[in-house]
C-alpha cells in the first residue's frame, strides 16, 4: 500500500543573501535564517522549481555494443521563481543590482551601469519547503546571479509578478554549489 506522508505539496519561502554569507546550521533546517545576512522575498506564485542540468559523455569500446560508463561534462543548475511582490528591493534582487533611493512620499530604482568588465554582485539564496513524511526542506544555493530576462507586466487579468530565473555558479574545489538538507 502506498503512503501519501512520501508525497510533497506546499509552497517554499525563499531568502536572498550576500554570496559567502554565513548558512545557517544543518540541524536548523526548521529555524528562519537570521535576519542580519538573509532577507526574505515575500510571496510567489507558481512555486518554484529547481532544475539540475548534465550532460554526460558516453565511454564506448569497439569490442562491445554496451556502452561502457560516461563522465559528467558539464553541469548547470537554475532556480525559477515568480515573485509575486513587485518590490523595488526585489527588484534590485531580479536584476542583480542597483539604487533605490527614497524621497517625500515616493521611492526609485535605478539599474546599476555595468559593463562587461564589470564584476556581478553574485548572491545567495535559500528555499525552504518541504520534505517527505511532512518534515521540512532546506536549499542552500551558494552563488547565484539572475541571468535570464527579468519580464513583469501589468494587465487586467493577472497579477503583476517578476518573473527570475537564478543560475547557481561553481563556489570552490571544497565548497559544492548547493546542499539540500531534510528533516527525518
Amino acid at each position: 500500500m502506498a503512503n501519501e506522508d512520501v508525497l510533497v505539496m506546499g509552497p517554499a519561502i525563499l531568502y536572498i543573501g550576500a554570496f559567502g554569507a554565513s548558512e545557517p546550521a544543518a540541524s536548523a533546517y526548521a529555524s528562519t535564517p537570521a535576519s542580519g545576512a538573509w532577507t526574505n522575498l515575500g510571496y510567489t506564485l507558481d512555486g518554484c522549481e529547481l532544475s539540475v542540468e548534465q550532460d554526460y559523455k558516453e565511454l564506448v569500446a569497439d569490442q562491445t555494443a554496451y556502452k561502457m560508463g560516461a563522465r559528467l561534462q558539464e553541469a548547470s543548475f537554475k532556480v525559477k521563481v515568480s515573485l509575486a511582490e513587485p518590490s523595488l528591493n526585489n527588484l534590485v534582487v531580479a536584476l542583480n543590482d542597483g539604487t533605490v533611493a527614497s524621497g517625500s512620499g515616493y521611492h526609485t530604482y535605478e539599474p546599476a551601469f555595468m559593463t562587461s568588465a564589470t564584476q556581478p554582485t553574485y548572491r545567495a539564496l535559500i528555499v525552504d519547503g518541504y520534505a517527505p513524511g511532512g518534515g521540512r526542506a532546506r536549499l542552500i544555493v551558494r552563488k547565484i546571479l539572475s541571468t535570464d530576462n527579468v519580464k513583469w507586466k501589468y494587465s487586467k487579468e493577472d497579477q503583476t509578478v517578476f518573473e527570475v530565473e537564478f543560475e547557481g555558479f561553481y563556489v570552490s574545489d571544497v565548497i559544492a554549489p548547493w546542499k539540500m538538507i531534510t528533516e527525518d
